[in-house]
């Protein structure tokens, strides 16, 4: 055995001492000194594998390049040919078109650039270039408009893949293609981190032979083979670090095992409705987590909107009342923290569970006593903002955290309130229905319940998107639902004018056409403007204003007032996406529709038709109605066509990245680069379930077989990865 050892130690320290060629510096890469290194580094390239993750964002084809006689009208197609005239116009003020006729052997092609004087500078007659784009048929030429194009060296080869990198001032493209081939050289000898025998069972090209691949491909589908074993590396990863860094926190900790009594009885006797299968079958997941004393909980509760997620959760929190123990049910705003406690406190008295509500506009004095009370245990579930993370907030002994709305908080946060408690179970819900391949990428630590259904439909919400041109249509809704008594919602994009639209944290990319030209934005509502235009055209109506930018007590006040009928029209922004309940409200209009994305248009209409009166969502948008296509219209139809949280979740994800959809600050501005999470969907599947299996083999990853796996995690994410002892 000790011969074995000493065999063994050598060679996993060598392996390790490779893989370190990925964490060194660019300065000791061949070609890379100088003006090139800044280059590299204002590219955000630092390292080894920031290099080698720099993929080329497309890849000219010459081993399907056509003659300009033979490419087909209407088909994107690589053609290499030679520079024979290049001219500038301008057709008007601020608009230059760079005109370049392009020979071959069979013929002439003009190709135009627009808004692009520098090409008329790069290029010269006799150049040899290869451009890719749609080939069209004008004016009895050939022609291409604004096509991807790469100057080629002389001799060039064309019968292979020329990558083409993201590059910017003081690299060309043939530099970085040399320097990345460098590097790809130094780091021939790096050992691939996944075990044999896993990487033979999932069908997996070895990892130094993907990164040649990605960036030098011999075909086209060998560059697929090679991002699909990048894109398991990456969730393999992202997985292993989230479970390992829960892990590191509950060392020497000792779960509460939860006990299910009378409490638990009495909370589903004092619930006004009985349970569906979903919402049974959830609390079913959660009771058996908590009661549970080898492991800490660690679950995620999804549901869409009046899917009855709070249910749920109360007969959970009703368990720490049996067991003698606390829970803490965090929200993002003191807007979702209050309407908790109107809704859950009178039920949790009825079942015998005392609770209190603590956030940033709880009154000092009364402030102090509920602290008192918590700390003394005679407060079994304390409901709150941040407000619970201060330092005076003390349990006497909290088992249970539940964190609502997840994602608008911090990692740092989330474990913040579990060191309250240590051992404590998690519990974390989100309205925002996220798609099983977003889940598990970002919530790979989580083990995930779903409720689909809602179990009362209510009277049903209408969804109407217009053209600005209609707003007579909204406001003659809106003034009916005051006459009758109802209330509206008005929300806008913007608090001021001043703001810029780019910092909106749910914000949609303006689109460009087909010359490059950005179209034009219309204006963007701004909450302080338009409420004082909702009150001129209402007279007859109480008008307030609604943002993230007003103080607790402020917001509380405007809330109270909507919800109680002395406030007849909200004008607000997003801050009422989530927890604010009122019955009463039917009628809602989203400006700039399409600066939205479809989870937060779906939370918002969630708001309206909450009653038993139907509700209507009217989306005014640009465009909306017109013949062209865009990603915004698509998304809006799809809006218009269901309710459905989670198909809509689907579609978001295929339109728009998932970073945009529910935001990867938590993780230390983690993001993924190889995995495309609508095709993928097999591949994250089995990364999660291989994340499992490592950890259930090697705890810690800290097995002869896995410990270069440990080495790529804590490498490739640190910023979330806490190292556990004895690494």
């Amino acid at each position: 055995m000790p011969a074995a050892c000493n065999i063994t130690a050598p060679r996993v320290s060598s392996r390790l001492a490779r893989m370190s060629l990925l964490a060194q510096d660019i300065a000791r890469l061949k070609y890379v000194s100088g003006a090139r290194e800044e280059a590299l580094r204002r590219l955000g390239i630092e390292t080894v594998e920031d290099l080698l993750c720099h993929i080329p964002r497309r890849y000219l084809d010459f081993s399907h390049a056509h003659t300009i006689e033979a490419a087909p009208l209407g088909s994107i197609c690589t053609i290499v040919a030679t520079v024979d005239r290049v001219r500038e116009k301008r057709p008007r003020p601020r608009m230059v078109v760079t005109e370049v006729s392009l020979v071959d052997s069979t013929g002439v092609m003009q190709v135009a650039f627009f808004k692009q004087p520098w090409i008329s500078r790069d290029l010269a007659v006799g150049d040899r270039l290869a451009v890719m784009g749609t080939v069209e048929f004008a004016y009895g030429f050939k022609q291409m408009s604004s096509p991807h194009f790469e100057k080629l060296d002389r001799g060039a080869a064309t019968g292979s893949i020329l990558p083409v990198h993201p590059v910017g001032e003081g690299i060309s493209q043939a530099w970085m293609r040399r320097i990345v081939s460098g590097a790809l050289e130094t780091v021939a000898s790096v050992p691939d981190p996944l075990p044999a025998r896993l990487r033979v069972r999932r069908g997996l090209m070895s990892f130094a032979r993907s990164l040649r691949a990605i960036h030098f491909p011999s075909t086209m589908g060998e560059r697929d083979f090679a991002r699909r074993r990048l894109a398991y590396d990456e969730t393999l990863l992202l997985q292993l670090a989230l479970r390992l860094r829960n892990d590191a926190n509950l060392i020497d900790v000792a779960p509460v095992a939860h006990v299910v009594g009378p409490h638990v009885e009495a909370m589903r006797a004092a619930l006004p409705f009985a349970l569906t299968d979903e919402q049974a079958h959830a609390v079913d997941d959660i009771l058996g987590d908590l009661a549970c004393g080898e492991r800490v909980m660690n679950r995620l509760l999804l549901g869409d909107v009046g899917t009855g997620k709070t249910a749920v959760a109360l007969v959970a929190l009703a368990a720490v009342a049996d067991t003698g123990t606390q829970a803490c049910v965090m929200a993002p705003t003191g807007v979702l923290a209050q309407q908790y406690a109107v809704k859950c406190i009178p039920l949790l008295a009825e079942a015998g569970i005392r609770a209190a509500l603590l956030t940033g506009s709880t009154p000092a004095s009364e402030r102090a006593g509920i602290v008192e009370d918590v700390a003394s245990g005679a407060i079994d579930v304390l409901f709150g903002t941040h407000a619970v993370l201060s330092d005076d907030v003390t349990f006497r002994r909290l088992s249970f955290v539940v964190i609502d709305e997840q994602h608008r908080f911090g990692v740092g946060q989330r474990n913040a309130l579990r060191a309250k408690g240590p051992g404590a179970d998690l519990l974390v819900m989100s309205a925002t229905p996220i798609p099983r391949t977003l889940a598990l990428s970002v919530y790979g630590d989580l083990e995930t319940s779903i409720i689909r259904h809602r179990p009362v439909e209510g009277a049903g919400i209408s969804t109407r998107v217009l053209d600005e041109a209609n707003h007579d249509i909204v406001y003659g809704a809106i003034r009916d639902a005051v006459a009758a008594g109802q209330r509206a919602y008005v929300i806008c994009p913007l608090v001021s004018e001043q703001d810029d639209p780019d910092e909106l944290e749910d914000v949609v990319g303006t689109e460009d056409d087909e010359q490059g030209r950005a179209r034009a934005l219309p204006e963007l509502h701004a909450v302080e403007t338009e409420v004082e235009r909702i009150a001129r055209i209402f007279p007859e109506a109480t008008v307030a204003a609604l943002h993230g930018r007003l103080s607790a007590a402020e917001k509380d006040r405007v809330i109270d007032g909507f919800r109680t009928g002395s406030i007849d029209i909200l004008v607000s922004t997003t801050v009422v996406e989530v927890g604010v309940d009122v019955p009463d409200a039917t009628v809602m209009l989203i400006e700039n529709g399409e600066r939205f994305g479809l989870a937060t248009l779906h939370q918002l209409r969630g708001r309206v038709g909450r009653g038993s009166l139907p509700g209507t969502c009217f989306v005014i948008s640009r465009g909306a109605g017109g013949s062209k296509r865009t990603v915004a219209t698509d998304r809006l139809e799809a809006l218009e066509k269901t309710d459905d949280g989670f198909a809509l979740a689907e579609m978001d994800l295929r339109l728009r990245h998932e970073g945009e959809i529910l935001g990867l600050r938590q993780h230390g501005g983690v993001t993924l680069r190889f995995v495309d999470l609508d095709a993928d969907a097999d591949l994250i599947e089995a990364a999660h379930m291989d994340a499992v299996e490592l950890l259930r083999y090697a705890p810690t990853l800290n097995a002869t077989a896995t410990l270069p796996l440990r080495h790529r995690v804590i490498e490739r994410y640190g910023d979330i990865f806490k190292e556990v002892s004895g690494g």
